[in-house]
């Protein structure tokens, strides 16, 4: 059975492209642009993770806000940007739905961006696979600073992370 739309879905991708096009007038100063062919390729990430995920989006900006997050990236290139883009959006679908959508968005994003930046160090791995369970673990068994996912270090300012 087909979704019911009010939109065709190729209008519906034309108007996310142009969306995300936009904010290479943000993102130039960074030095990061995408081609409308990889803004296409974004927009086909996004739909097949809501599609793999189970998830269904009302509104877009999604992808927007990851652009505009993780654009000023010091691990962001010209020439891993695009790649980059779409494992950060087929990560964050899985991670929504691995913190059982006790977080926003917003929230979601900025600590993706602040593990991205700080103890990964540009690695997509260890964000997946090490700062990002540990966030889901956290939430799941109910702990009030789930953000902090390394309690035990030795560092006075891994108590509060500032996501915005």
């Amino acid at each position: 059975m087909e979704p019911f739309m009010l939109l065709p879905p190729a209008m519906i991708n034309k108007m996310a492209v142009h969306e995300i096009l936009e904010c290479n007038d943000q993102t130039a100063r960074f030095g990061l642009q995408l081609s409308a062919s990889e803004a296409l390729e974004l927009v086909e990430t996004r739909a097949h993770s809501l599609r793999s995920f189970g998830r269904v989006e009302f509104a877009g900006g999604m992808i927007n806000k990851l652009i505009l997050r993780f654009c000023d990236s010091p691990f962001l290139s010209c020439h891993n940007y695009a790649a980059a883009l779409n494992d950060l959006i087929e990560t964050f679908y899985y991670f929504k739905n691995e913190t059982l959508d006790e977080i926003s968005d917003d929230e979601l994003i900025g600590l993706m961006k602040v593990y991205f930046d700080g103890n990964c160090q540009g690695s997509l791995e260890l964000l997946q696979n090490r700062e990002l369970e540990t966030l889901a673990r956290n939430i799941r068994y109910g702990l009030t600073d789930y953000w902090n996912v390394h309690p035990n270090e030795d560092d006075p300012d891994n108590e509060e992370v500032d996501v915005w």
